[in-house]
């Protein structure tokens, strides 16, 4: 059947999607293979289609009732996807997923090479043209419809054909159907048919196999994962299901599912729900930690509710205070960092054994040898590192107090839409400008957490001004962030070294009283605040931290983390200042130098292109580009 045909049937509600099959995935680079492979001719595959009784309970999609069967998608949906956002410019009615993949594709004349709309290259560039519109018109008729039809009618032939092969080609469509296929047996079929693709995970896997027998599973998920993202919380699907699984079986392996009985599995969400609220609810208030960007060791959580559901638990403060000593350690020390499963089984044993919360924190000790933190603990850098949260957590929890204002920062949350706010002790720009590299100016020492207007006030003032100016305004203010006081030296930029190193001994000096006040159970009583319910809870960050985390992503995936704060020479009178940049490629010398200019002026976009930069203004796409290239 032709392409433009079968979008036909699904306009006409013919075709839908299983629940259990996951949303769309591909990014833009996969949009654009495809596109290429049907210009030149090339094979694409064909779809699998199952046949089988409409039945709204376990499809997504809208299918029309009136017909007696459907045809559901087991293989194909990416492209089939894909191909209906490029030539309808929409998403069909189906879709899960971000349709920023398939939108403002263009297609170049000249070269005959597919790219998504950039401005500045494209804008006056009479070659480049929109696939979507001439896959819409046809090509005869877009080029009626312009005004530049004498240009157009040169490569007649080749708007043709890209007319022609990505809405004229003929799919080859397998159907699967009969009253043996149940929907099992499909989920076998698709898994099996799945191996070879974009790949399934363990949890994708299992919660397809639930999805046969409840096909509202996937949809219940959601649900929690919905409410919890909308209180600040984003939690991925699997991690939901491991929670689950280890609710229900005490085991960390999703395969324990296959023994559930589904009706269990229904009545477990209910519990499982109410105990994650009960953990984010107790670890936001006893230990400040209240939302995604500072909530690290998300795993711990299934081991938590696997303790507190042996014997069905109810904790006191001071067995709270202990079990969340124990979290913190897990993800200071990357706990469970690496392979979960496998860890998470060993402390689950250890549960399970009847060994308690000493049992856990003593499989610590024998793990680390030594749970205090000591000063070069706090070497890390950016806000990706394991202690960052720590240092959030300790700002909040130990009275810490706004330089000017004088407030406790106890109950500031934060945010782009709250009052607290990272702050540079020493500014980035004063650091720069003496010769500090990247990871030494966002060395966490050097960072605080300050209300968003004490920081605008401060802005790149150097801190032997400022910082005597707040200890005389509000006193105890500024020892209350750990910063070294006592001499007055430290606070000029030619010992910033010296700085970082005293404050690392304050940092670790405080973490681990801390950490040992929650032990011994010696911390104030705290006011348990349902953190989990709250609605419209932004996890927004600012382009600072943005590049930040962008630049740690980078050195995980082990490539150049770039430059931060680049500085570009146009000419012998302007320089452009690129938020991070790899003047020499992403691999030196062996690639075109890239940037990442996020909300700049056009006019400084452009020079920088003009530069032979390859420039996004986007991290997510950015990041596309990295996967699909070099990783």
């Amino acid at each position: 059947m032709k392409i433009i045909d079968i979008l036909a049937q699904i306009d006409a509600k013919q075709y839908a999607l299983p629940d259990f099959q996951r949303g769309y995935v591909w990014n833009r680079e996969q949009v654009k293979k495809l596109a290429n492979s049907l210009y030149k001719g090339y094979p694409i595959g064909g779809l699998l289609i199952w046949t089988t009784e409409a039945d709204e309970s376990y499809t997504r999609g809208n299918i029309d009732q009136a017909n007696k069967s459907v045809k559901l998608i087991l293989d194909g949906q990416q492209r089939l996807t894909t191909l209906y956002g490029l030539i309808k410019g929409d998403a069909p009615s189906f879709f899960e997923g971000d349709d920023k993949a398939f939108k403002n594709l263009y297609f170049n004349l000249n070269t005959e090479i597919f790219e998504f709309y950039a401005p500045i290259k494209m804008k006056d560039d009479d070659y480049w043209v929109d696939v979507t519109q001439v896959l819409k018109l046809g090509a005869a008729n877009y080029i009626v419809q312009s005004d530049k039809k004498e240009f157009y009618m040169d490569y007649i032939e080749k708007l043709n054909r890209l007319y022609l092969n990505l809405t004229q080609k003929d799919l080859q469509i397998e159907e699967v159907v009969g009253e043996d296929k149940t929907l099992d047996v499909v989920v076998e079929i698709f898994n099996n048919l799945n191996s070879g693709g974009t790949k399934l995970s363990k949890g994708d896997l299992a919660l397809a196999k639930i999805c046969a027998l409840w096909p509202e599973a996937r949809q219940k998920l959601r649900g929690i994962l919905n409410r919890l993202k909308e209180a600040g919380y984003e939690f991925k699907l699997e991690w939901l299901l491991r929670c689950i699984t280890v609710y229900l079986t005490s085991k960390s392996y999703f395969s324990e599912l296959e023994q559930v009985d589904i009706e269990e599995f229904k009545k477990s969400l209910k519990y499982v729900e109410n105990r994650i609220d009960e953990i984010l609810n107790q670890i936001g208030s006893r230990l400040g930690l209240d939302n995604t960007r500072v909530l690290s060791s998300k795993f711990a959580i299934p081991l938590m509710i696997g303790y507190l559901n042996k014997d069905n638990r109810e904790l006191n403060d001071a067995e709270w205070n202990k079990l969340l000593y124990w979290y913190i350690h897990t993800f200071l020390w990357g706990r469970y960092a690496g392979s979960t499963e496998s860890v998470l089984a060993r402390d689950l044993n250890v549960v399970n054994n009847g060994e308690g919360i000493d049992g856990l924190i003593n499989q610590l000790r024998q793990d680390r040898s030594d749970l205090t933190i000591k000063p070069e603990d706090f070497l890390g850098w950016g806000t990706g590192a394991r202690f960052y949260p720590l240092l959030y957590l300790l700002t909040r929890m130990n009275k810490s107090k706004d330089f000017s204002s004088g407030i406790e920062l106890k109950n500031c949350l934060l945010g782009k839409n709250s009052s607290l706010e990272i702050h540079h002790i020493f500014p980035k720009a004063l650091l720069y400008k003496n010769g500090r590299t990247k990871s030494v100016v966002n060395s966490l020492a050097n960072y605080t957490f300050i209300t968003r207007k004490t920081n605008e006030d401060i802005s790149d003032e150097k801190p032997e001004k400022y910082i005597p100016i707040y200890i005389e305004k509000q006193p105890g203010a500024i020892e209350s962030h750990w910063i070294p006081t006592n001499d007055k030296e430290l606070f000029k930029v030619e010992n910033y070294e010296a700085f970082l190193a005293e404050r690392r001994k304050l940092l670790a000096d405080c973490a681990n009283n801390f950490l040992n006040s929650l032990l011994d159970n010696k911390v104030d009583k705290v006011e348990i605040t349902d953190y989990a319910n709250r609605k419209g809870v932004s996890n927004d960050i600012n382009e600072d931290e943005k590049i930040l985390e962008l630049s740690y992503w980078m050195d995980e995936n082990g490539l150049s983390s770039g430059e931060i704060n680049y500085e570009l020479k146009i000419n012998d009178n302007e320089s452009i200042i690129i938020d991070l940049a790899w003047p020499d490629g992403i691999q030196n010398n062996l690639s075109e130098p890239v940037a990442i200019m996020i909300d700049e002026e056009n006019s400084n976009i452009s020079k920088v292109n003009l530069q032979k930069y390859r420039v996004f203004e986007d991290i997510e796409l950015f990041k596309d580009y990295i996967r699909n290239n070099y990783l």
